[in-house]
Parts: structure tokens; C-alpha cells; sequence
């Protein structure tokens, strides 16, 4: 019986055992209606705003700035589309890389009269600040850009481009679902105005999610109904999963540092791995300022989905990508904005390790790599040709 191995923590994570525990009173004696004004209400309100404290613990910041939303995607659609209502008009600035939470939500304010500048970003799939400065404008309204690309899991340089964006008095908006847990975050520092994150990137339950709101920055709902979140997202809250996200995040403030030591370590050893047993390789994304467990890799003129579904017969779970995009017989769209010939990008894997991730399931990953590619490569029918030159 084969090893069986997850290399996919970006999609998703198994929930914490601590974070199950803290949730499973809100399924059942907890049950009330936080919205409630009777004790079995006081209850659940009491567990949801316990859950905003921790976040804001950890981000450092007010609990009144922690909105709780549905996913990842809500958030950056609220922290986008909520600061375009409120100023009605006006210029946006993000990356050719960004998720498609932000991307087509951009997309969507451009049909509705706003404009839009979508920076390139360099072979390690890094936005340059520069860049941001130079497409600012006199009608700039907001910049919107992830934390780490989670693909490629490279770190954009937040802090200099927060810099920028404080000068210039515009909002910056961070997609920090990859981030946030992962790598210290100074929000002060960094300059951020609205910061997504998402519970199931972090071992807590999927569908919650929140949206940090700084003090001051004019926002509008998107979603009408009750008085719920300040009036800023109606809709009567998942309880129970705002009370397994802020579990988790309190669990990554006390785990975080020597978590993602471990895994950059384990990280860093399945790249020289691979790298040692396969000729045509190359590493996706920055070689240091990267995700702790993000190893994205491509083999040249081989398509990812027949390792994957090779690997998957091993009993091993990683992506050709993100999961939100998984199916796609096209390249990435990451790899070709940072330039990555047709013939390597077709052939990209994305590893991604987390809190279960052993020194011994990497051994086990590259044992079965390698002869995989080896392979895959004599079944090619361009097996043997000159590799691209990038």
C-alpha cells in the first residue's frame, strides 16, 4: 500500500484538532442566533466576538476593524468593490498575477466606468514598487495586491510599496489569504488599509473568512439585508466557523515561527531533491523571499497533469496550480505573465507543504519523481529536444 502524502496545504488544509475542539459547542448547546438579544444569543455572540479579539490580537489591531465574511473571495470583492462604491469613480492599480477574486472583480469595476493598470511582474513573478509609483495617479483610488502569489508563492515587497501608497494617500488592499498565519505581517509598518484572509489556509474550517478595515477608510456594502458586521455585510454569521477561524489564527501565533522554519527546511530539501534527479528542471517563483512551504516547480516539455495523476497513483496530492483554476488544459497565467516559455510552463507542479508534511514524505515524494519524469520524458513526443532558452 502506497505512502500517502498531501502536498497541498495552498488549496486547503485539514482543521486542527484544537480548532475542531473550540467549534463543536456552536454545532449543538450553542446554537443561539448571535443577533439575539436572550442568553442562548449572548452565547454565540460571546464566541464570535472572542474569535474577533484573537484576530485582532494577532494582526494588531482593533477588534471593530475585523469584518467576518463567507471566503477569501468575498473579502477581497467587499474590500474592493465596497471602497470603488463609496468613491463612485476613479483608477485601480493591481497585478497581472493577482487571484481571480481580485482580478475579475477589477475587471467587473472597469465595465462599470473605473479604470484599471495591471503591473508586470519580473521572472520570479515579484511586482516592482517602482512600478507602482510610476502608474499612480491624480484619480488613483486603490492599489490592490496579494501578499504572496499562491502559485508561485512568491512575497511581493509590501512594506516598500506600502510606503508608496501612504505617501500618495491611496488605500492599499492586500490579498493576504496565502500570508496571513504563514508570515509576520506589521500592519502598521506595511501600511495596509484592507487585508483579506480565509480560514481553510490555515487548518480552519472553509467557508469563513475575514476582512480587515482600517479606521477612516470609506467603504460601502455590497451585500444588503440586516445590521450585522457594523452594517458592513449583512447576513447572520457562521458561528461556529468564525469561532474555528480565530482558534486558528491563535494557533498560527503561537505556531508560526518554528513552523515555518521546519518548512522551509523541508522545502528547500525536496527542491535539491528533484533538482539532483531530474535534468530538465527549473524552480518557479523567488529562490528566498517565497511562501516556508511553496516549491513550484516545471519540467521541461512535460504536461504537469500526467505527473500529477502519476503521482496521485502513489499515493501523492499535489496541483498543477491553483486549485481554483485546476482543469484548465491552458499554462498558467502566473508563469506566462513572469515570462516562462510555453514549454516549461505547461509542465509546472506546485508542492505545498504543511503542519503534517514529514522529513520522510519528502524522501518518498522524490523517490517517486524522479523516475516518474524519467518516464514521462521517453513517452513524450518531443523527448529529447533542445530546451527552451528563457
Amino acid at each position: 500500500m502506497n505512502r500517502r502524502v498531501y502536498l497541498d496545504h495552498n488549496a486547503s488544509t485539514p482543521v486542527h484538532p484544537e480548532v475542531l475542539q473550540a467549534m463543536l459547542p456552536y454545532f449543538s448547546e450553542r446554537f443561539g442566533n448571535p443577533s439575539s438579544v436572550h442568553g442562548f444569543g449572548r452565547e454565540a455572540r460571546d464566541g464570535m466576538e472572542t474569535a474577533r479579539e484573537q484576530i485582532a490580537d494577532f494582526l494588531k489591531v482593533s477588534k471593530d476593524e475585523i469584518v467576518f465574511t463567507s471566503g477569501g473571495t468575498e473579502s477581497d470583492n467587499l474590500g474592493i468593490k465596497g471602497l470603488a462604491a463609496a468613491r463612485g469613480s476613479g483608477h485601480i492599480i493591481t497585478s497581472q498575477i493577482e487571484h481571480h477574486a481580485v482580478l475579475r472583480t477589477v475587471q467587473t469595476l472597469e465595465e462599470q466606468g473605473f479604470t484599471a493598470t495591471y503591473l508586470p511582474v519580473d521572472g520570479d513573478g515579484m511586482v516592482n514598487p517602482d512600478d507602482v509609483k510610476k502608474a499612480l495617479r491624480a484619480d488613483t483610488i486603490l492599489v490592490s495586491l496579494m501578499g504572496a502569489n499562491s502559485e508561485v508563492g512568491t512575497l511581493q515587497p509590501i512594506r516598500e510599496i506600502g510606503r508608496i501608497t501612504r505617501e500618495a494617500a491611496v488605500p492599499l488592499h492586500v490579498d493576504g489569504v496565502q500570508t496571513v498565519g504563514k508570515v509576520p505581517i506589521d500592519m502598521g509598518a506595511f501600511g495596509i488599509d484592507l487585508l483579506s484572509f480565509s480560514g481553510h489556509k490555515i487548518y480552519g474550517p472553509k467557508g469563513v473568512a475575514g476582512l480587515y478595515i482600517r479606521k477612516g477608510t470609506k467603504m460601502a456594502s455590497i451585500q444588503h439585508g440586516g445590521e450585522h458586521e457594523r452594517r458592513r455585510r449583512a447576513g447572520t454569521e457562521n458561528v461556529a466557523g468564525i469561532v474555528g477561524l480565530g482558534k486558528a489564527v491563535e494557533i498560527r501565533g503561537r505556531d508560526m515561527a518554528v513552523e515555518g522554519a521546519r518548512l522551509t527546511a523541508l522545502r528547500d530539501r525536496l527542491w535539491e531533491g528533484v533538482r539532483a534527479g531530474v535534468a530538465e528542471v527549473r524552480l518557479n517563483g523567488h529562490p528566498t523571499e517565497r511562501l516556508p512551504g511553496t516549491c513550484n516547480v516545471c519540467f521541461h516539455d512535460i504536461e504537469s497533469e500526467s505527473i500529477v495523476l502519476g503521482l496521485d497513483l502513489k499515493g501523492i496530492g499535489v496541483s498543477a496550480g491553483s486549485a481554483c483554476t485546476s482543469g484548465n488544459v491552458e499554462p498558467s497565467y502566473v508563469l506566462e505573465a513572469k515570462g516562462l516559455p510555453l514549454d516549461w510552463a505547461m509542465g509546472s507542479v506546485r508542492c505545498s507543504l504543511g503542519r503534517g508534511t514529514t522529513a520522510e514524505d519528502i524522501e518518498y515524494v522524490i523517490e517517486s519523481v524522479v523516475p516518474l519524469v524519467a518516464k514521462l520524458k521517453t513517452l513524450s513526443p518531443v523527448a529529447g529536444a533542445a530546451p527552451a532558452v528563457s
